[in-house]
C-alpha cells in the first residue's frame, strides 16, 4: 500500500474533478427550491441510539456498516450512514411533530463499512430531500417527481422508476404471512442470515444480496395485492399521481428497501449505465423514532449516491462542465520592480472581480508563457523593465496570439 493513497473505500477529489461534483450540487440548489425545499446540515456523527431506533435492529445497515466509537465521555456515537434518520432527530424538536410540513434537503458524506465496489465507497456523499410532517400519496408522487426532474436536469437519461408498496400496520400483515410461508419452503437453502430473518423480520430477506437467496427472492407473491385496503387504496393514488404527472414507472414486487422505517411506498430509480448494481437513487414514505419520542415523525423522501451519479453521466458521455476558476489573466514580470507591480495589479484584478495569478519568481519569458497556458489563462500580462519606464503594460490574447501595448488603467476594460 502506498502511503500517498487514503485510506480503502474513499478517495481524493482534486481540483480537476470538483467542477463535476459543483454541478451536481449546483443543479440540486436550483432544482429543489422549485418544491418549496430549503437546505439543512446536520452533524456528521450522531447518537448511535438515533440510527439504532431510526433504521431498525435487523437492518444490515445497523448489524455490519455502521461505524460506532466511544467519546471520551463514555457516550456511543456513529458517523453517520444516511441522511435521515438525523434529520428527524432533528425535526423532532420542532412543529412537524403537530403536523406542520417541513421541506428540506441535504448534501454531505456518509460512512458505512461495506466491501468498496464500483460506485460504492465507505465514505461516500448524498444529496436528499425529505418531506416532513403530513401524511399523503400525493406527496409521495410529488417526492418522486422532485427526483427525476433533478435527474433529467443533470442529463442523466434512460432511468428506470420501480415503485413498490411497503403496507402500513395490520395491513401488511398478509402479505407478511404469505412471505413467511413462501420463504419457508425454501428456507433450507437461504444464508445463515435469512434463517434468522425468517422470525425475526421476513421483510429483510427481500433486500438480501446474497446469490442463493436472490434465485428464491425472484418469485416470491405479489405484496401489494396482499396489503389491506387502505393500504392498497393508499398505493393506487401514488401510482394515479404519477401518471397524472406522465411519469412511468413499474411495479416491482420485491423491492423493500433496506431500512426498517418504510411504510406505504418504496421507489428507487436505477440506470443501466452501472451494471449489475444499477441503483443510483432511492426512497420512499417513512415513520421514524427519534431518541426519547414517543410517536414516530411521518414523511417522505429520497437519497441520491453523488458517486453513482457520475458513473451514470460518465456512462452516457454527459459533458463535463467549463473548468471552474480558470485565471483570466497571467502575469508576467521581469525583474524584481516588475515583479511589485504585477502583485499590486493582481490585487487589484482580483478586487474587480477578475481571477489573476501573477509569477513570482524570475524566469524567462518562455517558461512563464507555459505556466500560462498550463494554466489555460486568457490573457498574458508581459511588463518588463522598459514597460516600467513608460508606465505601460503588454497584453497578449492567449487565444490568437495577438498582442497591445497599454496602460494599465485600460487592462479591465480590454480584457472584458
Amino acid at each position: 500500500m502506498s502511503n500517498f493513497s487514503p485510506p480503502p473505500g474513499t478517495s481524493d477529489i482534486f481540483p480537476e474533478e470538483i467542477s463535476l461534483w459543483h454541478r451536481l450540487e449546483d443543479v440540486a440548489r436550483k432544482v429543489f427550491p422549485l418544491y418549496g425545499y430549503r437546505e439543512m446540515r446536520t452533524p456528521v456523527f450522531e447518537y448511535t441510539e438515533v440510527f439504532k431506533r431510526g433504521l431498525g435492529d435487523e437492518t444490515e445497515v445497523v448489524q455490519k456498516e455502521m461505524y460506532t466509537f466511544e467519546d471520551r465521555g463514555g457516550r456511543s456515537l456513529t458517523l453517520r450512514p444516511e441522511g435521515t434518520a438525523g434529520i428527524m432527530r432533528s425535526l423532532a424538536g420542532t412543529d412537524v411533530m403537530n403536523g406542520n410540513e417541513k421541506r428540506v434537503y441535504y448534501i454531505g458524506p456518509m460512512f458505512r463499512g461495506e466491501r468498496p465496489a464500483a460506485g460504492r465507497r465507505r465514505q461516500f456523499h448524498q444529496i436528499g430531500a425529505e418531506n416532513a410532517g403530513r401524511v399523503s400519496p400525493e406527496l409521495d408522487a410529488e417526492s418522486i417527481a422532485l427526483l427525476l426532474q433533478y435527474l433529467d436536469e443533470l442529463g442523466i437519461a434512460g432511468h428506470k422508476l420501480l415503485l413498490n408498496t411497503r403496507g402500513s400496520g395490520e395491513d401488511r400483515k398478509p402479505a407478511e404471512d404469505s412471505l413467511r410461508l413462501y420463504f419457508a419452503d425454501h428456507v433450507s437453502g437461504m444464508c445463515p442470515d435469512c434463517k434468522n430473518r425468517l422470525e425475526r423480520n421476513v421483510w429483510r430477506i427481500l433486500d438480501c444480496k446474497q446469490p442463493n437467496c436472490r434465485v428464491f427472492i425472484e418469485n416470491v407473491p405479489d405484496i401489494a395485492g396482499l396489503m389491506g385496503e387502505p393500504s392498497r387504496k393508499y398505493f393506487e393514488k401514488v401510482c394515479n399521481a404519477l401518471s397524472i404527472m406522465d411519469i412511468p414507472f413499474e411495479v416491482d414486487s420485491r423491492l423493500v428497501r433496506g431500512l426498517d422505517y418504510y411504510v406505504h411506498t418504496v421507489f428507487e430509480v436505477t440506470h443501466p449505465g452501472l451494471g449489475a448494481q444499477n441503483a443510483i437513487a432511492g426512497g420512499g414514505r417513512y415513520e421514524i423514532f427519534a431518541p426519547e419520542s414517543r410517536k414516530p415523525i411521518v414523511g417522505v423522501g429520497f437519497a441520491a449516491g453523488l458517486e453513482r451519479l457520475l458513473m451514470a453521466q460518465e456512462a452516457l458521455s454527459v459533458k463535463p462542465p467549463l473548468m471552474e476558476n480558470i485565471p483570466a489573466v497571467f502575469l508576467i514580470g521581469l525583474g524584481e520592480k516588475a515583479l511589485n507591480e504585477n502583485l499590486k495589479l493582481a490585487s487589484l484584478l482580483r478586487k474587480a472581480g477578475i481571477s489573476a495569478i501573477a509569477e513570482v519568481e524570475q524566469r524567462s519569458i518562455k517558461a512563464s508563457m507555459r505556466t500560462a497556458n498550463r494554466l489555460a489563462a486568457k490573457f498574458a500580462v508581459i511588463r518588463g523593465e522598459d514597460e516600467i519606464l513608460k508606465g505601460t503594460i503588454i497584453l497578449k490574447n492567449m487565444a490568437d496570439g495577438s498582442q497591445s501595448e497599454i496602460t494599465p488603467e485600460n487592462l479591465l476594460v480590454n480584457i472584458r
